[in-house]
């Protein structure tokens, strides 16, 4: 295995693991599932260092051990849109590389409708009585995920430009 190949591999080895550390440090935690937490920003990071094919892996891999250790499953359909296709859909905060905060805004918005078609086919039954599933859904995943992608969409962008700056991330031949 060459070099660049084996550095890669532990950027995304190194990100994924503080991201299953970070999942568990939240700023409030959503009743059925869902909190605020900086569980994304390495894997924002590696979608900013890498570009948008080893930010979706590493979300992948990130969505698949969350799965793992943190996870409620009623149907395996559900399974994959709240695990690892909302996290594989974060690494698209890396699509454009000089428009930085417009792929992290479609990189949340793809994962936010993931997690809102599981609300409204899966977790329908707990949106309160008479109410719209559809409404319920949106304020539901919204109420986490907007705070979460502002807070990590404002320390990734700091954070990168930092790194950046200081050459912290490179594949050296």
């Amino acid at each position: 295995m060459d070099r660049k190949k084996l550095q890669l591999m532990t950027y995304i080895g190194v990100g994924v693991g503080l991201a299953l550390v970070l999942q568990f440090v939240r700023v409030f935690r959503m009743p059925q599932g869902g909190s605020v937490s900086l569980e994304t920003l390495p894997i924002v990071i590696l979608a900013f260092a890498f570009g948008p094919r080893i930010g979706m892996l590493s979300g992948l891999l990130f969505g698949i051990l969350q799965l793992m250790l943190d996870a409620y499953i009623v149907h395996p359909v559900q399974l994959l849109l709240d695990y690892p296709l909302p996290f594989a859909a974060i690494g698209l905060a890396g699509l454009w590389k000089e428009r930085k905060a417009l792929s992290l805004a479609l990189a949340y918005f793809l994962r936010f409708l993931f997690h809102f078609i599981s609300g409204v086919v899966f977790f329908g039954e707990y949106a309160p009585e008479g109410s719209n599933v559809l409404v319920y859904s949106a304020v539901y995943n919204g109420s986490y995920l907007i705070p979460e992608a502002i807070i990590v969409g404002l320390v990734g962008v700091w954070l990168w430009r930092r790194i950046e700056s200081r050459g912290f991330i490179s594949l050296e031949g």
